[in-house]
């Protein structure tokens, strides 16, 4: 019994690594990596991850999912994407598409989507 709960020791420290903040008007599911959550001021950075429900069909391949690196300003209501990388298999090796913002903007986060998600939990948590 005791060696039972050692093996899945591991597999549970994984599945923690994701935190499940909700879900997008598309239905597909948010996560923040509380690792990456850095706070100065009334900005906040991290690491986002989207897992889309049915994959996205691009010229380029399939995205089953998305991490996107992002800061986000909770006085102004805004957020700045300085990373999205988007991968073709489940256990996110196979990279489709990577973009980097090399001057990043900030932009209104829409309802419904993975930003306005990511603002309303990174901004209300202390």
């Amino acid at each position: 019994m005791l060696l039972l709960a050692f093996l899945l020791l591991p597999s549970a420290h994984v599945q923690k690594k994701w935190t499940d903040i909700g879900t997008t008007s598309a239905g597909n599911h948010v996560f923040v990596d509380p690792k990456s959550v850095k706070r100065t001021g009334n900005l906040v950075s991290a690491t986002v991850r989207v897992v889309f429900t049915t994959p996205v069909q691009t010229a380029k391949g399939a995205w089953m999912s998305s991490r996107t690196k992002a800061t986000f300003d909770c006085t102004a209501k805004k957020l700045a994407a300085k990373e999205n990388v988007y991968y073709g298999d489940a256990k996110e090796t196979k990279v489709v598409e990577k973009k980097v913002n090399a001057q990043p903007g900030y932009g209104v986060a829409l309802g419904g989507t993975m930003g306005a998600l990511a603002m309303q939990y990174l901004c209300s948590a202390k």
